[in-house]
């Protein structure tokens, strides 16, 4: 019933296997930097937006809750308003030192790589 593995196939297995293996890994390519940068986009887009329904949800809600309908709402769409810049704000900051940091790394890299030349 258990046959023999038929040498010959076993050995081109094994050679489909090792060029597998030896492939290098693809990189990021720049298109795949862009969309984190698109991701990054509207990340900020929706922090803003949501600094904004939340606002109003909660002035809409205590306006309704104390009867002076526009005077609330007002005052807290501009306070989500405010916020929603904040946070934004917050990530294009954190987006800048990641950029920073990741330059310095590259100038480092490079530097090293030239004191290696010489």
């Amino acid at each position: 019933m258990a046959s023999e593995p038929d040498p010959e196939r076993l050995r081109a297995l094994e050679d489909r296997l090792e060029s597998l293996r030896a492939k290098p890994k693809a990189e990021r390519t720049s298109v795949a930097k862009g969309l984190s940068q698109g991701e990054m986009a509207w990340r900020m887009v929706i922090e803003l937006a949501t600094g904004i329904v939340v606002g109003t949800a909660i002035g809409y809600g205590l306006d309704k809750l104390l009867g002076t309908l526009p005077v609330l709402l007002v005052i807290f769409s501009l306070l989500g308003f405010a916020a929603g810049v904040r946070t934004m704000m917050g990530t294009a900051r954190e987006m800048a030192e990641k950029r920073a940091a990741q330059a310095a790394a590259e100038d480092k890299a490079a530097g090293a790589a030239t004191d290696e030349g010489n």
